[in-house]
Parts: C-alpha cells; structure tokens; sequence
C-alpha cells in the first residue's frame, strides 16, 4: 500500500494506483474529458493536471501513479488555472453552438467549462473548414467534425473492445482530426453500427442520425396507421435520461407516454422475441438433430451488429448463421400481415415505428433482405435516446404518467421474451423452450442460467433429453473475434452460440442513454431485465398465448411455409461494403 495527501486527506492505495483514481477513493472529483479507465489512459485533454509538491510542471492524474508521501493539490491556484486554459483552448476548437447540439445538458465538456465559469474565450476560434459538410446525413451513424476535441475515446473503444478500426487520427498539427481509418468514407468501411463510439464520446461529435423528424411526421399523417414496438432494453435504461428510478420506469409508464405522442397502437418487442425463440429454437432443434453442427455451431442472428461484423471480417461463415429474422423484423412482418387483416386493412397503410437500443437497426430495417413482396418490415426506427428527445419536445413527464398496458394481440409477452436484452438471454430463453419440445416438460425457468454471469465469453454444457449442447455466450465484438479465431483453430467446439456486438448485450447498446459520469450501466440494466423476468407470471415463450393464436390462426407452425415467408432472410442476398469473398 501507498499513503499519500490529496487535498490535505490522507490517503492510502494499493501500488500502481493512478492520482485520478486514488482521489476517488477519498470522493475527490478531478475533472477529465479523454480518460476512460483500462482502454484510454493517454492524457490527450490535460483536464485533470493536478499540483504535486515538488514537481515543475503540472502533472496529468490519469495516468500517473502515486507515490509514497505524494502530496497532491488538485483546485491549488495553479491547478485551477492551467485546467482553465486547458479548457479554453479545447473550445477554441469546439462548436461551441450547445443550444442545437445533441448532447446539450449531457456533455462532459459543456459541464466542465460551466463549472470552471468560463462564460468567453480569449482564444480565437479555430474550427476544421468545410468538413461539416463532409459526412454523408443519410449513414445510421454521423460525425460532426466541428465537434471532436480529438480525446481518441472513439477509437480506443473501437480497436480495443470491438476490434474493428474504423477509426483514425488524420491530418497533422493544428490540422489533427479523427476522421475514418485508411482514407474511407463511413458507408464504404466494415463498420458494423454497434454506437458503441456514440456512447462513449464525452461530446456531440459523434450521434446517430435524427429521425425524430420523421417520426412526427408520420404521427400527424392521418393516412397512416401508427404502430410502435418497445424492444426489451429500452424498458431498462429510458428512465434514466428523466432521472426515475428502474422500477418506476415501467412499460406500463412507456406506454402511456407513446400514446401521448400520437401513436395509435402500443405494442411489444417482447412478443416478437417470444416468436423468436419458436423459429430460431426449432432450427436449431433440426439443425442439431440432422448433424448439421459437427464443426461449425449455429449462430443468433438477432443482433444486425454481430450480422454486419461476422459478413465483413468471416463472411464465409454467413451460413452458420440461423435464418431466423430479429424480433424487429418479425414483429413489422407479423404487424404488416396478421396484424392487417385483424383490422382490415392494407399492409400499407401500416407505418411501422421501433424504439430500439441500437443504431444497427436503423440499417437492419432498411435492407432489402427485410421486406416482403418489396414492402419493409419496419419503417423507421429511433434510438432509446431519440424516444427520450420526442418525449422532451412535447413536454411529457414520464413520472406524472399512469401506467398503461400494451396493446393486444402484439403486446402480450412472457419472461424469456424480457431477458433478451440482457447478454445470454437468447440462449437461454431458447433453451428453455428446446428443452420442452425435445422432453414435452418445462424445465425449472432457472436450469440455465449459468449463462447470465461471467466475463465477455462465457461457456456451458447442457443436457436436453439425453443430448448435449454446447453452448457459448459472448458479448463485445473483440470477444466475438476470439471466439471465433478458436473455433477456427479447432480449439473449441459448440452447437449453439449467441453472440450480441455490445458488452453486456442489447443493455449497454449504443442507442442507450449515455452516462455523463462514464459509467457501465449494463449490469444493472441487465438485472433489472431478469428481476422482470421473475416477476412474470409466464417465462416460456412457448406458451405466450397470442403466439399460439398466431401459428394457430396464421402461421400453421414453426418453419412452416408461411413462416418462412414472413419470419425467415436469406443473410446471403447482401453484401457489406468491402466484404471479403
């Protein structure tokens, strides 16, 4: 251990410990902009320099470690003044312009410059010219190079935990930007839209696209049929952008705030992962029980960032990937179609609207692999972020709200449809059913729960009527790379794998809320998804009864014709730009 003096407080450490750190330990609060622990420790915005007795010069907190008898000044005359200029000139090549900003009342910087009173600038504004206009408006994912402090967050998540690359430094000296890797433009690179650089920059330089806009549009259209789908996630996380607690944010409360907004129908993407799991569980099931697993295991495909990762990096392994559509997709299919004839309309004149976690979805919907008879499945989707701007701009307040149900037939869910938005939750919604088919017998909801904790890959070996599954579960795309670099080198070998592009899953997506404080909620999220899951009184999804109306009424059964029509893509029809041959 190490003792030390912050602020006239000792302090005692273990060794190795970092300035910045060990003054947390003592609920000092050093500011700093760059520094996400484990992955960026490189003191690019020199925020958080701290005074040390006996050093010249100002020293970084974040990535120097303490030392016996450290005596630390952190708001000393000097401190605060060198992190003023420090600030000041961070904003001196900034667009300062918060008031049409996204991040507006969420942003590090505009926090810190707020806190240090800085109310003008005696630099001389120096912003990159002509390269707003150089990013196209029509990617899922926009950069606003007006915006960037260069803080490198974007690209250390990016090789670091997702191990993609997309991003690079480009242009020297005062030129210095982060602009795509290798002279690409975004549309042309093999990023796979997982936001997780979105969710992790501390400024508006990066966001998704804006399609609010759309969204009321379509709502004041008296033409269209209005129908919204809430993914399982998104009841995890929007509360907290209103500052209510997890079990006050309730879908009930949701509901009754989509209504507000205009909607006509109010459903869940719970119901669409319950359909989910009776498709891409009995292809499992036949896959598995025709030998089709004997070297390679089947793939999820719910996650369209995992799609777009593996069809650029191993596109030779596409076929392992179940044909099953996501709960997005067959949720717009199943509303396009069963849903339409319900009401007696045509499938045009429903417009259907996600609420989603995810940026990928915004381009999953619009591929033309996600249509039927050229008609999209989905027709616009917003981030969980985007529902919280359409609630603000209309003035609704989430806490004063009753609570609402969903509504019926699309709405009706059961516990294993909630856990998808947790990391596992696929895998073990499906094996719950699989082991009902393969025994006639519900198994305990819980047998499988060994793939709920553990680190970014975890592993477990099940056995469903006498036969075993090997299965993985395995969150991040740098965890997915190695995964399966071992199943190449024939170090491991699994049936079945589910595999979601951000950490901790669909929880910790990158159209979730983002953290001022730069903290990793998907934990907590993802707990709050099995709490739910407990508390439901049905957690099979083969016996949610409206999907038991819908293959009754509708769909015949799983894997039927018709279901294969409707619930069912061809991964192979589409092609991500560069992709490898």
């Amino acid at each position: 251990m190490v003792t030390m003096t912050i602020d006239g407080l000792t302090v005692q450490v273990p060794e190795g410990t970092t300035i910045l750190e060990a003054a947390k330990t003592a609920h000092i609060r050093i500011p700093h902009l760059c520094y996400l622990k484990g992955i960026n420790e490189i003191a690019a915005c020199r925020v958080c320099c701290v005074e040390v007795e006996g050093e010249r010069a100002m020293v970084t907190a974040c990535n120097n470690p303490v030392k016996e008898g450290m005596v630390v000044h952190t708001n000393s005359p000097r401190a605060r003044t060198t992190r003023r200029t420090n600030v000041e000139l961070i904003l001196s090549q900034h667009d300062c312009k918060c008031a049409t900003c996204v991040r507006s009342g969420n942003c590090q910087l505009q926090a810190i410059a707020n806190d240090l009173g800085i109310l003008s600038l005696p630099y001389e504004s120096q912003l990159p010219r002509g390269l707003r206009g150089a990013w196209t408006t029509t990617f899922p994912l926009y950069h606003d190079y007006n915006k960037c402090i260069k803080c490198m967050r974007c690209i250390q998540i990016c090789d670091k935990v997702q191990s993609l690359s997309i991003w690079d430094l480009a242009g020297t000296g005062g030129r210095t930007t982060i602009d795509v890797s290798d002279n690409r433009v975004i549309k042309d690179s093999d990023c796979a839209l997982c936001g997780q650089c979105i969710t992790h920059c501390p400024v508006g330089g990066l966001r998704e696209r804006d399609d609010t806009q759309r969204a009321f549009a379509a709502l004041a259209d008296p033409d269209k049929i209005t129908v919204v789908q809430v993914a399982p996630a998104v009841r995890a996380a929007w509360g907290e952008a209103f500052g209510l607690k997890r079990e006050e944010a309730t879908m009930g409360r949701m509901a009754a705030a989509l209504r507000r907004l205009g909607f006509q129908y109010v459903f869940d993407t719970n119901f669409a992962a319950d359909l989910t799991i009776m498709e891409e569980g009995s292809e499992f099931l036949h896959r598995l029980q025709a030998g089709g697993l004997t070297r390679w295991p089947m793939f999820t495909s719910c996650c369209p960032g995992w799609v777009r990762f593996l069809k650029s990096q191993y596109p030779e392994l596409t076929h392992q990937l179940s044909s099953a559509k996501s709960p997005q997709q067959m949720f717009g299919s199943v509303a396009k179609s069963w849903f339409a004839q319900t009401l007696g309309v045509a499938p045009e004149k429903i417009f259907c609207v996600s609420i989603m976690p995810c940026v990928a979805k915004k381009a999953e919907s619009e591929l033309p692999t996600m249509a039927v008879d050229g008609r999209p499945d989905v027709d616009l989707v917003l981030t969980t972020r985007e529902l919280v701007r359409m609630l603000r701009a209309d003035k609704l307040d989430p806490a004063l709200l009753p609570e609402e149900e969903p509504d019926s037939p699309l709405g009706v869910h059961t516990g294993a449809g909630v856990i998808f938005g947790a990391t596992g939750g696929v895998m073990e919604a499906a094996l719950r059913t699989a082991a009902y088919v393969l025994t006639g017998k519900n198994p305990d909801p819980d047998a499988f729960a060994a793939v709920r904790t553990g680190p970014g890959l975890r592993e477990a070996a099940f056995e469903l009527a006498g036969t075993p599954v090997r299965c993985a579960v395995v969150s991040g795309l740098g965890s997915a790379r190695k995964l399966i670099e071992r199943l190449k080198a024939g170090k491991v070998h699994y049936d079945f794998v589910e595999v979601m592009a951000c950490p901790g899953g669909c929880v910790g997506g990158g159209g979730q809320p983002i953290s001022v404080e730069d903290e990793e909620l998907y934990g907590v999220r993802g707990q709050r998804l099995y709490d739910l899951d407990r508390a439901e009184p049905i957690r099979f999804s083969h016996e949610n009864p409206q999907v038991q109306a819908l293959y009754r009424d509708f769909l015949g059964a799983p894997l039927s014709q018709k279901a294969e029509e409707l619930l069912h893509t061809d991964h192979k029809a589409w092609e991500m730009p560069g992709q490898r041959q």
